[in-house]
């Protein structure tokens, strides 16, 4: 497995869970102390701190300790990975949805009448 292939598992793995999808919305807004993160969340602080390294491993957030205040920050960049895949395939995920699209157009005008008066 290469290193692509190693961030990209673990931006979709951590992106498969919605608590921490939830996360990262909230962290849209600006940086924010574990607390501030977690409040809405009824789960314990070690399920919460589980979360976040989760986060932080697959780059999409940082997280810094200022005194006694733990502070999250969304890190955009740790999606690019996972957009420039996800750009790429979808070109040729449209292609196919395209040859469907025009096979079954196709298909349709070959049908018989009585079939198409059916419908």
């Amino acid at each position: 497995m290469d290193e692509r292939s190693g961030r990209l598992d673990a931006v979709f793995s951590a992106l498969a869970d919605p608590t921490r999808r939830e996360m990262l919305s909230r962290l849209t807004d600006g940086s924010m102390t574990v607390g501030e993160l977690a409040e809405p969340f009824e789960m314990s602080r070690p399920a919460i701190s589980q979360h976040l390294k989760v986060l932080e491993r697959a780059g999409l957030i940082e997280r810094t300790a200022t005194a006694q205040w733990r502070t999250c920050t969304l890190r955009a960049e740790g999606l690019d990975d996972a957009s420039a895949w996800v750009d790429e395939h979808r070109r040729g995920w449209n292609e196919r949805f395209d040859l469907l699209d025009e096979r079954l157009r196709e298909l349709k005008q070959r049908r018989p009448k009585k079939e198409k008066d059916n419908e």
